[in-house]
């Protein structure tokens, strides 16, 4: 029995997150802790701790942060309510939220002005969710399940149109989207695709390798939409099986019996040292060998918040007169 590991590539923090994640760490250089930050600034328990030691302090609502204080927002976006709402208290703001999110939220302003009704495909409860639908609440309906779909109404049904959370399942997605289209024949289609690049890299990636795999062990939490949607696509692309960890010592012994083929991979808000750790851990279980299966090479950055590199650029200003 040949026992290899197949690692995907693309995997592992998006530029969205990395953008998120250097923000806050870069905040709390800046300014000194504690540096507030609204929700999980990315959902991943291994980052949001790491950052909590270094003097993070996340909150759930912006109505906890001390008046005066300096908050970040989650890569996940937030409403104008949670804007006003800093404001009231006076708050310091860094939005940290994905600029892919904020196309998304921008979307929803646009077709919200010009009076349509807008299908935003995510799950309930989600932070992004709720974000983008507080950009047009009397406009927005949420469409999660399939029973969502039947109860959907509408005032004009050719002024319709789709949005969706980024993180969601491109195939799950367009599923949905068909059957909106059943009901609604002249739903418009988003300006651009609203599921991230990240989000559809890393699916593809799994998809290349799962049909091979006798278990594929996705790194990522249980709160993290797009690492919980990449079980699933791995399970549907022919997986025997697939789990979600957040640390490799949380990977059952007894899910390796009788497995030759293991894949890997993690969520776009997964720091890579924990899929290394998960490597070593199983090259230790008799699993040494690791092939790459790289179906992208991700390019992509993002600057960092306007209000932060501000900030930095006039304390380089100041270092180079000094």
């Amino acid at each position: 029995m040949t026992k290899r590991v197949l690692l995907a590539k693309p995997r592992g923090y998006c530029a969205g997150v990395d953008r998120a994640v250097v923000t806050v760490e870069k905040a709390l250089e800046t300014y000194g802790p504690p540096v507030y930050v609204r929700k999980e600034i990315v959902h991943n328990k291994h980052v949001v701790e790491t950052l909590t030691e270094r003097g993070a302090i996340f909150v759930d609502e912006a109505d906890e942060v001390p008046e005066g204080a300096l908050v970040v927002f989650s890569a996940h976006g937030v409403s104008p309510a949670v804007h006003e709402q800093a404001a009231s208290r006076d708050l310091r703001t860094i939005d940290a939220t994905c600029p892919l999110v904020t196309k998304v939220h921008q979307e929803a302003k646009r077709f919200a002005r010009d009076d349509y009704d807008i299908l935003l495909i995510g799950h309930e409860g989600h932070e992004e969710v709720e974000g983008t639908a507080g950009e047009a609440p009397e406009h927005v309906q949420l469409v999660d399940t399939a029973e969502d779909v039947e109860k959907v109404t509408v005032r004009d049904p050719s002024k319709v149109v789709w949005l969706s959370q980024t993180t969601l399942s491109v195939d799950d997605t367009l599923i949905r989207v068909n059957q909106l289209k059943n009901r609604f024949p002249d739903l418009q289609d988003p300006p651009s695709d609203d599921i991230c690049y990240a989000t559809q890299n890393r699916q593809v990636a799994v998809k290349a390798m799962a049909a091979e795999c006798d278990l594929v062990l996705v790194v990522g939490s249980q709160n993290s939409s797009n690492s919980k949607r990449l079980v699933e696509v791995a399970l549907q692309a022919g997986a025997r099986a697939s789990y979600l960890v957040d640390y490799a010592r949380e990977v059952d012994p007894a899910w390796l019996e009788g497995v030759e083929t293991v894949g890997v991979t993690s969520g776009a808000s997964v720091p890579d040292i924990l899929v290394m750790d998960l490597l070593s851990w199983l090259a230790e279980r008799g699993w040494p060998q690791v092939q790459e299966v790289t179906t992208a090479n991700e390019k992509v950055a993002f600057a960092l918040p306007r209000e932060l590199r501000k900030v930095l650029a006039s304390n380089d200003l100041k270092g180079s007169v000094r």
